[in-house]
């Protein structure tokens, strides 16, 4: 029996809000991601370890095989989740109990700095679902919800489309992998974002969603039908402006980086995580002169 599983972070190139309502969105695996291992060890009790991209054990948590009660525990709110998605894993899988009950010690660990939002939940989940043999879609559903293209990540070591469509989303494989990709970086900027928090504010807004998700749309199969950097950065702009409009918030361009000469596009909830910028290795040098010490090359980040 595999002990052993391993899911992809993520990061959405195109879509960001309207992919919750159906929208074609564009999304990259990383590099980076979370494995979850079993061990065999003769208790009463599971034991869940969880290790952080520099081996610290972060949060330890010790759980009743009978009903997944916390005995002990380091945080919480974080045992608390965990025994969400253990009761709604054998809720999908009765016999998900069996595999417990072979498995005593759990460790999950990061390859990435949990604040980078590339996936902490998602990665879980998936490698979860794999271990019970559910639909992860379906445990996403009943756990922390979500459009779900996390999770069409987590399984795909390739650029992907994804719209949503219940627990049976139609996900695409598709080709990206632009002559310009050494001009493309990603930029932490220093703060987590809460994506329940944002998709919450998204839901309250009154606007025409049918011309909204058509303009997502095209701007996602034209950046996959691009073949210059300036075509490139003028979809991304678009793109920008049409959010920027929607979710009546400025860019996070106009925010921060107004002097930046290129184009930046926030990936994901607005406000927090990474963003992608367009530019050479000198231009790395602006964001880090601003404080953001965390820049990526696309080929350090994506798959």
């Amino acid at each position: 029996m595999t002990n052993k599983f391993y899911s992809n972070g993520k990061l959405l190139l195109t879509g960001e809000y309207a992919i919750l309502d159906g929208a074609m969105g564009l999304a990259l695996p990383t590099k980076f991601g979370q494995t979850l291992q079993l061990r065999n060890k003769s208790t009463e009790t599971i034991h869940w370890y969880g290790v952080d991209e520099n081996n610290d054990t972060w949060f330890y948590a010790e759980f009743s095989k009978v009903d997944f009660k916390t005995v002990t525990t380091t945080d919480e709110a974080t045992s608390d989740r965990l025994k969400q998605i253990f009761i709604e894993t054998k809720r999908l899988n009765p016999d998900f109990l069996s595999k417990i009950s072979e498995n005593s010690i759990i460790e999950t660990k990061f390859s990435f700095p949990m604040d980078w939002g590339l996936g902490t939940s998602s990665t879980l989940i998936a490698n979860m679902a794999t271990w019970a043999d559910i639909n992860p879609y379906q445990l996403l559903e009943s756990t922390f919800g979500g459009s779900g293209y996390d999770i069409a990540c987590a399984t795909h070591n390739t650029a992907i489309t994804y719209q949503r469509n219940g627990i049976e989303p139609r996900v695409n494989e598709v080709n990206f992998n632009p002559d310009f990709k050494d001009e493309l970086f990603f930029v932490y900027l220093n703060q987590k974002k809460n994506s329940r928090d944002a998709i919450s504010t998204y839901r309250n807004l009154d606007f025409n969603k049918v011309a909204f998700i058509s303009k997502i749309d095209t701007i996602t199969e034209n950046i996959l039908e691009c073949s210059t950097l300036t075509e490139f950065e003028n979809l991304l702009n678009e793109h920008e402006a049409i959010l920027s409009e929607t979710l009546q918030i400025p860019t996070i361009k106009d925010t921060l980086f107004s002097n930046y000469p290129r184009t930046i596009k926030s990936l994901g909830a607005w406000g927090g995580d990474f963003v992608l910028a367009t530019g050479t290795e000198e231009d790395m040098l602006y964001f880090k002169n601003q404080g953001y010490k965390t820049v990526l090359p696309y080929s350090k980040m994506i798959l």
